[in-house]
């Protein structure tokens, strides 16, 4: 049986989080989603909704088997429990392939990393794009 893991942090979740997991699942058995805690994300703005709220979210949808949150100090440390044969990372994650699968074979994990290299390209299928789209229309609402 073959355990893929994908991660995000999965603030409000889109239509481009569906289809990353998606691909994701495709490529095994079983998928696994690692959903990162607030304190941890560093490379974008902080989520807006609590882990909590966000691994509850992702955990509802059917396309994933199990969703657990990340840790919050050391992003590899879940997958000690989880042992995935495959990480998939999505079209715009920052992590750079060829690296990261080095990192998890120095860490004693032996897992293929699969960049899903397809994306939708729906102005709305990202996180950011949402939050200023409503920002926009409420900075556009007239007053009562």
């Amino acid at each position: 049986m073959t355990r893929v893991l994908a991660t995000g942090t999965f603030d409000i979740l889109h239509p481009g989080h569906l289809f990353y997991l998606s691909q994701a699942s495709a490529l095994g058995d079983e998928l696994y989603v690692i959903v990162a805690r607030a304190k941890m994300v560093k490379h974008k703005p902080k989520p807006l909704l609590p882990d909590l709220h966000r691994l509850e979210m992702v955990q509802a949808l059917g396309v994933v088997d199990r969703a657990v949150l990340g840790s919050e100090t050391d992003i590899f440390e879940p997958l000690r429990e989880i042992r995935p044969d495959v990480v998939a990372l999505g079209h715009d994650q920052h992590f750079d392939p060829l690296s990261l699968e080095k990192e998890l074979k120095t860490r004693g994990f032996d897992a293929t990393v699969v960049r899903i290299k397809e994306s939708n390209s729906n102005r709305l299928y990202s996180t950011r794009r949402i939050i200023n789209l409503i920002l926009g229309a409420n900075s556009e609402v007239p007053e009562q």
